[in-house]
């Protein structure tokens, strides 16, 4: 047995109390206790409700971005990409309909048609502290129905002296066998007397995996099967972020700050594909004549956020001054690459499929040859999504008597300006030159995939080598239609009442919030062979009311109640200028568009249980007008002719409901060697319903995204020495996207899913510490399906991935 196997199987069989004797001599670490206990005391001061976790508890389980650090937080749930969490769901409500902040300056989304910010762009590593807050006071932007992600880099007035430490280590990812490199660097102290705190961190990051996949996309007739695609997945992922925090304070009361953020996020793909299409839809086990297509993509995708604050908080006397200017800045960048690159191979006979929830191919041996497909046609693309917002914020309060007791007056405003474009270049290519079409000249070895043999694998450096000699033309529709522009210029003030009646906190006030919306893009008659120019602009006032009250009924427990109102507007992809018109059919965004906005409701009692303990039951209600969803339409009366087109419409009422439940203890109370033990669960039950109507024909749905139950738990134990943590997510299963208004077999659901973590630290030393974990233990896959559970819209799985990692501190 080595020394290190030595050390831990001491730290886990011998007390607490006993090691002092032992030969490893005793050490202090920041341990999960009290990482929890300082994130229970940021929720309990806070006067809004939220769920809060520090920078301190966030690398106690293997959390790799900001999205996955808040997945063990009550009513939060997350979306992954490729087993990776990428955005947080809050309360049920999709991402769409969340805000991020960071450092109190809104994020864009680096997306071209999204509002939800991709989470994974942020490393965990350098995050001071995240919050969900789930009710807002009526000086915070009005912008989110679910929550607000409210993140906070390192600062050093956080810190209790010089913080410097460094990570370095690797992860493996047992589906492709890859292993892969991590580190960050973070830093903070205090210079000039303690006046100037300087906080910096660095993170850098690469993840080689992999993924298999099958899926059929929902083409279901009945239970026939009308085509169904395989899917091997190879990807590099490589995360580079960097955050620096100036904080001056010159005298008491006197804060400047320019606090920012960084981050850089690329996703190298590879994906190769073989496509089954049936002559006519065919039951599992029926076998019929079916066209075979293989096809590759190759692209690398860059996401980037860049967020800058600066401001200056001052206490004058009774009043109490904030300024702030905020850039925020993202974006996605995907230079030319290739979007398809098509082999057909023709009719083969005697083809069909095992089961429908993991279609596995039957076929002659043939269509895995090489011999059999021929290149008909490569499509390349570009495209390049900005988002870009610049704020300027001032806040001003004055503590004076309300009702003869201590008060605050505060008002201020906020102006706003919000740029996202879209500009996007395809290009085809049928006429290869002298290059070869046989698969044979650019095939690669088959793949490990678990439904069958796949066959050969297309590879991007072969097709890349040819385009020079290839003609090339420019997709003049594709690359015009999906170019756009849109502007968001928000004006905002409120002016709310902080005051206290008897045991009663109360915050009383309301936000106004005016937004000039324009929109200027092309669309595409067909039929006329013409560009259109579509622009559009409008204008939304709202006053949204709030009120927010705690009461104390003893040093421990409180009981808190908000009234709050809303307002989000519909995502960019929903609000594009853009269209195509094909004869009386047609694809459209509406520009048009009202915003979506919520009446909420929120009550509920917390009790703090000593040093890392709490417990809490929420209630919530939301009332949502004007929801947005896919539809078809009449458009004769702008466009002529046009009466069956795909587009998007405002709804009527929607209304989503549930309660949290959340508890949190470190039994210190136990006898050793059970006193190091720490359990965290919190349980949320919600539901939603919504009705939506096209045609004369309508039906009830839930609102997309929302699972009606979402259950964590954390399991863990820890002592000077030796810490292990068990963490369990589970969401059940929730609606995805609605199919056909009068056929509701078409909806498409995301199946329930249940992720186990795992995450064991060992400290050598005050200073040193090593780290294991375990991600997905259960190598639990995701799958959609269409109606019916046994009826595949898309399986996959990803395997597991294991870390390591060592961590020296010098404080």
């Amino acid at each position: 047995m080595n020394r290190l196997s030595a050390a831990v199987l001491l730290a886990l069989v011998v007390p607490a109390h006993a090691q002092e004797s032992a030969t490893l001599a005793p050490v202090v670490v920041r341990g999960q206790a009290a990482a929890t206990d300082r994130a229970l005391d940021d929720q309990e001061a806070a006067d809004d409700i939220r769920s809060v976790v520090r920078n301190d508890g966030i690398g106690r389980l293997p959390d790799r971005n900001a999205a996955e650090a808040l997945q063990r937080l009550p009513g939060v749930s997350i979306e992954r990409d490729q087993g990776e969490g990428r955005y947080v769901r809050v309360r049920g409500l999709g991402p769409d309909l969340n805000a991020v902040t960071i450092n109190g300056t809104r994020v864009p989304s680096p997306e071209s048609g999204r509002r939800a910010v991709m989470l994974d762009v942020l490393p965990s590593a350098l995050i001071g502290s995240a919050s969900v807050i789930k009710t807002l006071t009526p000086d915070m932007d009005a912008n989110s129905l679910g929550g607000t992600i409210d993140i906070r880099t390192l600062s050093a007035f956080d810190q209790p002296g010089r913080l410097l430490s460094f990570e370095l280590g690797g992860s493996h990812s047992d589906n492709v066998s890859k292993t892969s490199p991590l580190g960050s660097l973070l830093f903070a102290d205090r210079f000039m007397d303690g006046r100037l705190g300087v906080a910096f961190g660095l993170n850098a990051e690469q993840r080689k995996f992999g993924s298999d996949n099958v899926e059929t996309g929902g083409a279901w007739d009945g239970n026939a099967l009308e085509e169904f695609e395989r899917r091997d997945y190879r990807i590099t992922r490589e995360r580079v972020g960097a955050g620096l925090n100036l904080e001056f304070k010159p005298a008491k009361g006197q804060l400047y700050y320019l606090r920012s953020m960084a981050s850089q996020f690329s996703d190298d793909e590879v994906r190769n594909a073989h496509t089954i299409a049936f002559d006519a839809p065919q039951e599992a086990g029926v076998l019929g004549d079916a066209e075979s297509v293989r096809s590759l993509k190759a692209r690398k995708e860059t996401q980037r956020i860049y967020s800058l604050a600066l401001g200056t908080d001052q206490t004058l006397g009774d009043w109490e001054l904030n300024l702030a200017g905020g850039v925020s800045r993202a974006s996605e960048t995907t230079p030319r690459s290739i979007s398809a690159a098509d082999f057909d191979g023709g009719t083969y006979s005697n083809v069909g499929f095992t089961d429908g929830r993991t279609p596995t191919l039957l076929a002659p041996a043939s269509i895995n040859e090489a011999a059999g497909y021929s290149l008909s046609e490569i499509e390349l693309e570009e495209n390049a999504a900005r988002d870009r917002e610049y704020t300027l914020k001032l806040d001003l309060a004055k503590s004076l008597p309300i009702f003869g007791a201590a008060g605050q007056i505060k008002f201020g405003g906020k102006i706003s300006r919000r740029t996202k474009t879209n500009d996007q270049t395809t290009w085809t290519s049928d006429d290869f030159g002298p290059a070869p079409t046989d698969l044979a000249s650019y095939a690669g070895p088959s793949p490990r995939y678990p439904f069958g043999a796949f066959g050969p694998t297309i590879q991007p450096g072969a097709i890349q080598a040819i385009l020079p000699g290839s003609v090339i033309e420019v997709d003049e529709v594709e690359s015009v239609i999906n170019d756009y522009t849109m502007k968001e210029n928000l004006d905002a003030a409120y002016v709310q009442s902080k005051f206290q009646l008897a045991d009663w906190h109360l915050i009383a006030g309301v936000r106004y919030e005016g937004t000039r919306f324009t929109a200027s893009g092309t669309g595409y008659d067909e039929g006329a062979g013409t560009f259109m120019p579509r622009d559009s602009q409008h204008r939304d006032d709202h006053w949204l009311p709030g009120l927010h009250a705690r009461h104390d009924l003893d040093d421990t427990t409180s009981l808190r109640a908000a009234w709050t109102n809303t307002v989000v507007r519909p995502t960019f992809e929903q609000l594009r200028p853009g269209f195509t018109i094909d004869g009386s059919e047609g694809e459209f965004g509406n520009p048009d568009l009202k915003p979506l906005r919520s009446s909420n409701l929120d009550l509920g009692i917390e009790r703090r249980l000593g040093y890392a303990g709490a417990v809490s039951v929420y209630g919530f209600h939301k009332n949502i007008r004007d929801f947005v969803f896919q539809t078809t339409a009449d458009m004769s009366a702008a466009f002529p002719g046009v009466t069956d087109a795909t587009t998007y419409a405002n709804g009527g009422q929607a209304k989503v409901y549930g309660v949290e439940l959340a508890y949190t203890q470190a039994l210190r109370s136990l006898p050793a060697p059970w006193n190091g033990l720490l359990v965290g669960a919190n349980a949320t039950f919600s539901d939603s319903r919504a009705d939506v109507s096209v045609g004369g024909v309508s039906r009830r749905i839930t609102l997309p995204s929302q699972s009606k139950r979402v259950f964590n738990l954390v399991l863990g134990w820890e002592n000077p020495v030796f810490g292990v943590r068990l963490a369990a997510n589970h969401k059940s299963s929730y609606l995805l996207e609605v199919g056909a208004i009068d056929d509701p077999s078409t909806d498409q659901y995301v199946d329930a899913q249940t992720q186990l973590d795992l995450s064991m630290r060992y400290s050598v030393s005050k200073s040193l510490q090593f780290a294991f974990d375990v991600q997905n233990v259960t190598d639990e896959p995701y799958y959609v399906y269409a109606g019916s559970r046994d009826r595949n819209a898309q399986w996959e799985a990803y395997g597991r991935t294991y870390r390591l990692s060592m961590k020296y501190n010098l404080e």
